[in-house]
């Protein structure tokens, strides 16, 4: 269907055909005319389906820009997430001259103020600092229409409950809510009985997203001979565009340099890094300077990537819903896409979780010999010099040809271009620093299918970075929370699943039955 279809105003069809959008996605099919007639929708699909202009466009159609009041709201679980739907959604609303501002913790509090003193008309933001803005009354949600939860699964594993409690309990009654997970635990159900009136839920079925476009192996192997393994498959398979995974900051610096090194376009990303930088990386890497990303999951989650062929994955991930959200930055549109696991042997149990979660095998994969590496190069090296011969004028050159020719036969001149144009990786050694191995799971670690991860298991990037703790970085931290009990971040995964919720949102579900339209698109 396209987007001319679904009842937008001109403005914003206008913003959505400057961006090069034409087919509605399912998700956006499905959504966008629910959440125009002001229903509450609860959307379940993967990352990279276009959930951003699903419930972007349908909000940003009820702005009324002669108001300068705060009229929308997104919570979303991490600064980059938030800071790429603040982005798409400033795109989408160009044309109606919408303006959107993002707060995430970890940036500059008073810079942030300011900048809400201007009243915007959306408001993106991660748990933590939205709710830092309430308490000091720089943000008031009064006038909010509608509600956006995005990654609404990701939000309740990173412990972010009583934030968005505290944050709903600031709007209005009325509303409209929308939400999106890309899993359905019965936590989730619950957030759509306490703070949704009857909402309609839009199924988009996984598997026929992505699960059958994408070839997944593993390598297993020790730690140490995963870079080199790696590189040799870059040379065999010669991927167009790819996404590498490390667990942590320190990996993701020390892969991108090392694959530099050895004559691959590589840059990382990572929450350390500053807006800026994250932005040039990524202009690069979609605008085709880069061939490669490294990155860390905050990458994972959110990012507008398309044309990835192969995600190649460093670090097996300690939350199996993290390798879901991984592998769905290729297999996109249609198209197919591969990838690749790195396991150590004590790691195994790990990737079985991941293959029960996703009900599908992943495929043993032999690492590249040296000698099959140096023919991958070598075909790359061939299929180079023919196109450069192809767009050649040779009569331009035509003296320093006949002066080479006189001082070299053309088999010598040839061994040379073809050397100049290959990688000869084996010649610069790369050394990664080891990283400690993932905890046994038969230590305790009981993966908790209602709550979509490991017990205790946070990434370490979220956890060191202000992708988690940035977000919550803000006054009350370790303090009391809204009932006056202690804050747990480290509450058990499970305890999510009890039998409910504290602070009803004003009573508004009061003597209502909860219901569900259950719209499946197979």
């Amino acid at each position: 269907m396209k987007f001319s279809e679904l009842g937008l105003v001109p403005e914003l069809l206008k913003s959505v055909e400057s961006m090069g959008f034409e087919e509605a996605t399912p998700i956006q099919e499905q959504t966008i005319p629910l959440a125009l007639e002001g229903l509450d929708v609860i959307g379940q699909a993967q990352t990279g389906t276009g959930k951003t202009a699903a419930f972007g466009l349908p909000m940003l159609q009820k702005i009324d820009t002669s108001k300068q009041v705060i009229q929308g709201l997104v919570i979303a679980p991490t600064r980059e997430l938030a800071i790429q739907t603040q982005e798409e959604l400033y795109r989408l609303g160009r044309e109606k001259r919408v303006s959107v501002q993002v707060v995430y913790g970890g940036a500059d509090i008073g810079r942030q103020i300011r900048a809400l003193k201007n009243k915007p008309h959306i408001v993106v933001g991660t748990p933590g600092r939205l709710l830092d803005h309430i308490r000091r009354k720089t943000l008031r949600l009064s006038e909010i229409q509608t509600l956006v939860l995005d990654e609404a699964d990701e939000m309740l594993n990173m412990g972010f409950l009583d934030d968005i409690e505290a944050i709903i309990s600031e709007t209005s009654a009325d509303r409209q809510t929308l939400l999106f997970s890309a899993t359905m635990p019965p936590s989730i159900k619950r957030i759509g009985v306490q703070f949704m009136q009857k909402p309609e839920h839009v199924q988009i079925k996984a598997s026929h997203m992505q699960a059958n476009l994408i070839d997944q192996y593993f390598v297993k192997c020790k730690d140490f001979e995963k870079f080199d393994n790696m590189t040799r498959l870059f040379d065999v398979q010669s991927p167009e565009l790819a996404i590498v995974f490390g667990r942590t900051k320190r990996r993701v610096d020390e892969l991108s340099k090392g694959l530099e090194l050895r004559g691959y376009r590589a840059e990382g990303i990572h929450g350390d890094l500053t807006q800026k930088k994250r932005m040039s990386v990524l202009k690069d890497f979609k605008s085709g300077n880069l061939d490669i990303l490294v990155a860390t999951d905050v990458a994972a989650r959110g990012l507008d990537i398309t044309g990835v062929t192969h995600v190649y994955n460093y670090d097996i991930p300690q939350d199996p819903e993290s390798y879901v959200h991984r592998i769905g930055r290729t297999g996109r549109a249609g198209k197919e896409g591969m990838s690749v696991t790195f396991v150590t042997p004590n790691e195994m149990d790990y990737l079985r979780t991941i293959e029960k979660l996703t009900g599908k095998e992943m495929s043993p994969l032999r690492p590249p010999s040296d000698e099959e590496a140096l023919r991958g190069q070598m075909k790359t090296a061939v299929d180079e010099i023919s196109r450069l011969v192809k767009e050649t004028d040779a009569t331009k050159y035509s003296r320093a040809v006949e002066f080479l020719m006189e001082e070299f036969s053309a088999e010598e001149l040839a061994a040379a271009f073809v050397k100049s144009q290959a990688k000869d990786s084996t010649d610069v050694p790369v050394k990664i620093t080891p990283e400690r191995p993932l905890p046994s799971r038969n230590k305790k670690r009981n993966y908790n299918k209602s709550g979509g991860g490991y017990k205790g298991g946070r990434s370490s990037d979220r956890r060191s970075s202000g992708e988690r703790g940035g977000s919550r970085s803000r006054s009350h931290e370790g303090g009391k929370n809204r009932s006056g009990g202690k804050r747990r971040d480290d509450r058990k995964r499970d305890d999510r699943s009890g039998s409910g919720y504290k602070g009803q949102n004003k009573g508004q579900n009061k003597g209502k039955k909860p219901g569900f339209t259950i719209r499946n698109n197979d």
